[in-house]
């Protein structure tokens, strides 16, 4: 390898070093502290996670077609664009579909509060995955070449890894939630639009939302239970995760 290049491969290695150290210090425990002062703050009425909260957000009104609304002056009038015939279509801002061509073309408004919580666990999500490739790349780095012999430090690191893999996979799934909601609670809607007059998909709305909320603040004590396990975790073992091969040889006669 060339001097130059070996350099900058060293100061990439050296700077990874810094960053991982600086994440399991520095940025870990204040997450802890964040997400520990957020959840805390949910028994609050005014929070945006208190249960009451979904006594207000939950629309199970079955409004009429924007085109309907439009023509009986009950709405302000919507924007227009063209069609490839040039027939005008309606551009309903609660709505991106087209229902030009839908059976029951009724519509249910979506729960904006729940849109919210949604964008604050992926973005929470994204950051915890981000943080967890820094300290995976720093640990990777730090491991000794393969060799027999003094390999306890090694498996530690080993085990380390996989349970920041074991926290990206839950990141992963956590991040999905908005998606899951979406698709249960567009089924239930679209029932609701179907057989307006059996109350028990209205119940049933209501009932996912409420759940959606218990589930919104249990996803942020999962988040901080991630941070606080793999704090511990690393910083118990950090010794070994420095220097995973100890001067132990000496021990040993």
């Amino acid at each position: 390898m060339e001097k130059n290049l070996a350099q900058r491969l060293q100061a990439f290695q050296k700077q990874a070093s810094v960053s991982g150290e600086h994440v399991v210090f520095v940025i870990f425990p204040t997450k802890i502290l964040e997400l520990q002062e957020l959840i805390q703050s949910t028994s609050v009425s005014s929070s945006p996670y208190h249960r009451d909260q979904t006594a207000t957000t939950t629309d199970t009104m079955v409004y009429s077609p924007p085109e309907l609304t439009q023509r009986n002056g009950d709405q302000p009038q919507l924007k227009k664009r063209k069609t490839d015939d040039g027939s005008p279509v309606p551009a309903d801002l609660t709505s991106t579909n087209d229902m030009q061509y839908a059976r029951l073309p009724s519509l249910v408004l979506a729960n904006k509060h729940m849109i919210n919580l949604h964008s604050t666990l992926k973005r929470e999500c994204e950051e915890l995955v981000a943080l967890t490739d820094q300290v995976k790349l720093w640990i990777s780095l730090t491991m000794p070449k393969i060799e027999g012999g003094d390999n306890f430090g090694v498996q530690i690191q080993e085990e380390v890894v996989a349970e920041l893999l074991r926290s990206q996979e839950s990141a992963f799934n956590l991040r999905d939630t908005a998606r899951n909601d979406y698709l249960a609670r567009a089924k239930i809607c679209s029932k609701l639009i179907k057989y307006p007059n059996v109350q028990d998909y209205t119940f049933a709305l209501k009932e996912h939302d409420e759940n959606q909320f218990f589930l919104a603040r249990q996803h942020l004590i999962d988040l901080r239970n991630i941070y606080a396990v793999l704090t511990d975790l690393i910083h118990k073992n950090i010794a070994k995760i420095r220097t995973p091969k100890g001067e132990n040889s000496v021990a040993l006669y």
